[in-house]
Order: structure tokens, then C-alpha cells, then sequence
């Protein structure tokens, strides 16, 4: 368990340590907003694109054996990242951590299930939600850490002894555990065609302040291929309707082979327990919020309240203490009230905690409540993850089992992307909007509020503590437009910290649904036991 809980720590820490160390990146290889999402979110859209093709393949070939490929993968990309000379490299080099990432996850889970029985498998789930959760939560501290006092690709060369470890443990003490398939084939098509699904829904998020979501902005360069700005209509509903039509292909051909008899990359009869069904959308909901936070909090904590990456790592330390905190807890608790109303309390905690945290921003972002909030978001986000696993895996079948996880591992990767795609979209149109407001209200001889407020966007705030410490650049009004674009920058992220919300309440309602099911199930059993 201690190997299985490591190598999932590390792939998890990857996939939220990046984000206290975004200015620094942004500055040191000059990257834009959107290259900056692509940094922080490309890493969990690889991973939502394969874990399913990932799971099946473990189940095949071994969970062991994936296991050992997979954070050998993530080794090599961590290696590349660290000696990254451009935005470009980093990005590839997060496409294959992702990769081996992908291997790593349900390779984890699948063996959790497998192995442990019993009173052992429920304190295995709930150890495997917890690092989950705590790992994801601790990252930004980590980040802050190596940021400050060493330098930000230190977040990417720590992984080489951590993973040169791990693979000695595999070696060492992991069993190897395998299902044998009765279907027929591979399903190459399901993994096409939900990889280009995944894959294109997460870029026409992220691409679609840029590129324009209706006409275009500007021109878009795909390769050698340039989509002209002068276009009736831009590349983004384009790809949206792809990216519906590709997933809505992907269920229907998953239908057909499994109606042949042949092996499917999504088990979709798995989605008639309902514990599983909703599960997993509640799982996918606060992967969502929770990565929508580590987005926009960081940018914040760094470029308005003028933290550095170490301060910003701290006080999202209140997040990572919440959370190991009720995680630890949350199997006790679940004892007496059942694991499906502790994800439900989890869940309305979480959002009181954010909707608090929203509100704190407006009145001048107070230190104290600000770092209380994020322990009692914390707290829940701990509460909700750790029981969250055994509940959506409590009625499926161990053979199944590797299936399952990697469904639900996929899904919350995909919240992951997703959450990290929908702050930054809506960050951006927001700030973008109100400092154009803002900027014109001044009337500023020479000042062009547009492009002043586009490149506040595009900088990720970043460009507010240069101002400051450029006087020279607005002269008298360097002050008046310091604000304005403070100002805009806070409203930008707290509207993205309220879509946050929104997918929490949506979450939230799902983990309901959870729990009638899993009551109307005990009910069935005692009445058969009687």
C-alpha cells in the first residue's frame, strides 16, 4: 500500500504543483495566458484521454507491469520539463507526463481493489482518497517551496529520485494481478475517438478567449494550417461540435462492439449502478472546483496580494492541512454515518467554503478568514475524496474492477482539465471586460483600454506588479490605473471561483442521488437477510 499510495502521490502532486510557480514560469520563458493553461491543464487532458485506454490495458498485460511503464514515462517527462529551454517543450514535455501518468492512476486503484479484502479494502480506499485529495491539496506548498528557494524546475527534477524509488518498490513488494477477457479484439476506434472527444472539448475551452469563441479574434495556427481572422466564424464552435460528435460516436460505437461481444474501452453497463453513475459525475464535479481554485487562487495570492511563490504556497497549505486532516477522519465517520452522507457533508462544505472565499475577496482579501476558509474547503474536499472512491466502486464487480477505477480516474481527470479550461475561460473574459470598463472610465490621455486590458489577461495579472513598480510608465495615474486593474483582476477571479461553485452545487445534488441509492440498497439487503 505504501508504494501503491507513493507512486499515486507523485503523478497526483504533478498534476497541482505547477500552479504557485506559474508566474515565474510565465516570466522566465515568456509565456502568455493561454500557454500558461496549457502548462497547468495539458498534463490532466492526457490523462483523462488514456486512463481508460490505460485500464483496459492493465488488466490485460498487468497492473504491476503498467505500473512500472507508467512512472518510468512520468520520469522522462519530468526530466524534459526541468530542462525545458520554451514554452513549447514544456508543454510536450507535460503531454508525457500525462502519458505515464495515466498508466500510474488506475494502475493503483485496480491493484487497491484487487488486493486488499474485507476490512483491509476498505481502509486501502480510504488511504487511496485520502492521498488523492491531500496530495493534490499539499502540491501548491511544495511549489511555493522549490520556487522561492530554489528555482521552479526543481518542481520537475524532485520526481527523479522520488520515481527511481517508487520503481524499486514495484519491484521489490507489488504483486502482479491480471483479468483474463473473454471479448474479442481491440477497440481502437473507442480510443480515437474519446481521446479526440476529450482532447478537443479541453482545447476549445481554453483556446476560445484567444481565438474567439463566435468570430475570430485572430488568426489560428494549427501547424501549417492558419484558420484566417477575417472568417465568417471562428475555429472554436468548430471544434466544439467535434469534439460533442466524436464522444457521441465514441458511446454509440462502444454500444455496437459490446453488443458483438467484442472488448470495449467503456464498459457502459457499469453506468446501471447508480452508485457508479452519479458517483462519477460527483467525483467529476469537485475535480472541477478544486482545480478551478488551484488555477485562479495562486494568480491572486501572487500578482494582487503580492505574495511570493513560498507565501502563496503557504497559505494554500490550509487546503493540504484540511484535507489530510479529514481524510484521515473520514473512514471513522463514515463508520457511524456511511460513507455516502459523509461525500454529501464533505461536498456542503466545500461549498460554503468557497462561496466564503469568493466573498472575502471583495471586501480586501483578509488574511486570516481567507486561510480559514481554505482549511474548512479543505476539510471537505478530504471528507468528499476519500469516500467517494469505495462509494462509487461499492456495487461493482471485482472482475470489472479495473474498468471501473479507470472510469472514475478518468472522469476526474477530465473534471481536472476541464476545471482548470472553464476558470481560465472565465477569468479571462471576465477581467478582460471589466478592466476595459474600468480603464475608459479613467480618461486617460494616450490610453488604450482594450489593449491595456487584453494584455492584463494574456499576463495572468502578471502585468499589475510591473506597473507598480513602473511609475514612470502612467506617470500621476500610475496609481488610478494600479487599481483599476486590481480591481478588474479580483473580479475576474472571483467569477471563476463562482463557476467553481456552480460545479461544486452540481456535484453536490449528485452525491444525494449517491446516497438514496446506496440507502435503497441497504434497505434491499436487510429485508433479504431477514
Amino acid at each position: 500500500m505504501a508504494v501503491l499510495a507513493g507512486s499515486l502521490a507523485m503523478i497526483v502532486l504533478d498534476g497541482t504543483i505547477v500552479g504557485v510557480s506559474l508566474p515565474s514560469m510565465i516570466d522566465a520563458l515568456g509565456m502568455d495566458l493561454t500557454q500558461a493553461q496549457w502548462v497547468n491543464s495539458l498534463y490532466s487532458v492526457v490523462l483523462a484521454a488514456l486512463l481508460m485506454t490505460a485500464g483496459r490495458l492493465g488488466d490485460r498485460i498487468g497492473r504491476r507491469k503498467l505500473l512500472a511503464i507508467g512512472v518510468t514515462l512520468f520520469v522522462a517527462g519530468s526530466l524534459i520539463a526541468a530542462m525545458s529551454p520554451n514554452a513549447a517543450a514544456l508543454i510536450g514535455a507535460r503531454a508525457i507526463q500525462g502519458i505515464g501518468g495515466a498508466a500510474v492512476l488506475p494502475s493503483t486503484l485496480s491493484s487497491v481493489n484487487s488486493i486488499f479484502r474485507g476490512k483491509e479494502r476498505a481502509a486501502a480506499f480510504g488511504v487511496w482518497g485520502a492521498v488523492m485529495s491531500g496530495a493534490a491539496a499539499i502540491g501548491p506548498l511544495l511549489g511555493g517551496a522549490f520556487t522561492t528557494y530554489l528555482d521552479w524546475r526543481w518542481i520537475f527534477w524532485v520526481n527523479l529520485p522520488l520515481g527511481l524509488l517508487v520503481l524499486w518498490g514495484i519491484w521489490k513488494v507489488v504483486p502482479e494481478t491480471t483479468i483474463e477477457h473473454k471479448e474479442r479484439g481491440v477497440d481502437v476506434l473507442g480510443v480515437l475517438l474519446s481521446a479526440i472527444g476529450f482532447g478537443l472539448l479541453v482545447f476549445a475551452l481554453i483556446e476560445g478567449p484567444s481565438w474567439g469563441w463566435w468570430t475570430p479574434k485572430t488568426a489560428a495556427n494549427i501547424g501549417p494550417f492558419t484558420w484566417p481572422a477575417d472568417a465568417a466564424l471562428s475555429l472554436i464552435p468548430v471544434f466544439g461540435l467535434l469534439a460533442i460528435l466524436s464522444l457521441v460516436a465514441f458511446v454509440l460505437w462502444e454500444l455496437t462492439r459490446s453488443k458483438k461481444g467484442l472488448s470495449t474501452l467503456l464498459d457502459l453497463s457499469l453506468f446501471s449502478y447508480t452508485t457508479f453513475s452519479w458517483g462519477n459525475a460527483t467525483a467529476m464535479m469537485v475535480a472541477v472546483g478544486e482545480f478551478g481554485l488551484l488555477l485562479v487562487l495562486p494568480l491572486f495570492l501572487i500578482n494582487v496580494l503580492g505574495n511570493d511563490a513560498m507565501g502563496a504556497g503557504l497559505i494554500l497549505a490550509g487546503m493540504a492541512a484540511g484535507a489530510f486532516l479529514s481524510g484521515a477522519m473520514a473512514r471513522h465517520l463514515a463508520a457511524r454515518l456511511g460513507a455516502d452522507r459523509v461525500v454529501v457533508l464533505g461536498l456542503g462544505m466545500e461549498i460554503i467554503g468557497v462561496l466564503g472565499l469568493a466573498w472575502i475577496l471583495g471586501i480586501g482579501s483578509p488574511l486570516v478568514p481567507m486561510i480559514a476558509l481554505l482549511v474548512f474547503y479543505g476539510l471537505g474536499l478530504g471528507l468528499a475524496s476519500a469516500q467517494l472512491t469505495s462509494t462509487v466502486l461499492r456495487d461493482i464487480p471485482t472482475e470489472a474492477s479495473g474498468q471501473g477505477s479507470a472510469t472514475q480516474s478518468t472522469l476526474r481527470q477530465l473534471g481536472s482539465g476541464l476545471g482548470t479550461a472553464i476558470a481560465g475561460s472565465v477569468l479571462a473574459i471576465a477581467t478582460t471586460h471589466a478592466a476595459t470598463t474600468s480603464l475608459s472610465a479613467l480618461n486617460i490621455k494616450g490610453l488604450d483600454a482594450g489593449s491595456w486590458a487584453q494584455k492584463l489577461s494574456d499576463s495572468a495579472g502578471g502585468i499589475i506588479p510591473q506597473i507598480q513598480h513602473s511609475p514612470s510608465m502612467f506617470g500621476p495615474q500610475t496609481a488610478q490605473v494600479t487599481r483599476a486593474m486590481t480591481d478588474a483582476f479580483t473580479s475576474g477571479v472571483q467569477a471563476a471561483i463562482i463557476a467553481s461553485v456552480i460545479a461544486l452545487v452540481i456535484g453536490w445534488l449528485g452525491s444525494l442521488q449517491v446516497s438514496r441509492a446506496a440507502r435503497a440498497a441497504v434497505r434491499i439487503q436487510s429485508t433479504h437477510e431477514v
